[in-house]
């Protein structure tokens, strides 16, 4: 299986990300320039389509969670938060992590 070892880069273009306090909440913000929010969409669905199971463990061992991190200055506008995006599920195990709580069914 190809697997890309890269880390680093993976966003083109500009995208800021920040947290914003707001009142009594916080708003997680995401702006970008057409083509910083279409490298975000791209590297979202490579994750998203990644078979973690094929996965040599060396690169992913097993209860792992392929993410990527987006930095400052790097992959981000400076003024961006650093963020990690990345699988919910764990390679081997399917779960998730413990503090995760789904969304209420209406």
């Amino acid at each position: 299986m190809e697997y890309n070892l890269l880390k680093g880069n993976e966003i083109d273009g500009h995208l800021d990300v920040f947290i914003a306090q707001n009142d009594d909440k916080k708003e997680v913000l995401i702006h970008g320039n057409q083509e910083g929010l279409k490298s975000l969409a791209k590297l979202l669905l490579k994750i998203a389509d990644l078979n973690q199971e094929e996965v040599e463990d060396k690169y992913l061992p097993t209860g792992a969670r392929k993410h990527y991190h987006l930095r400052p200055n790097i992959e981000l506008s400076n003024s961006s938060d650093e963020v990690i995006v990345g699988r919910l599920d764990a390679k081997g195990t399917g779960e998730f992590y413990s503090r995760f709580k789904a969304k209420t069914e209406k």
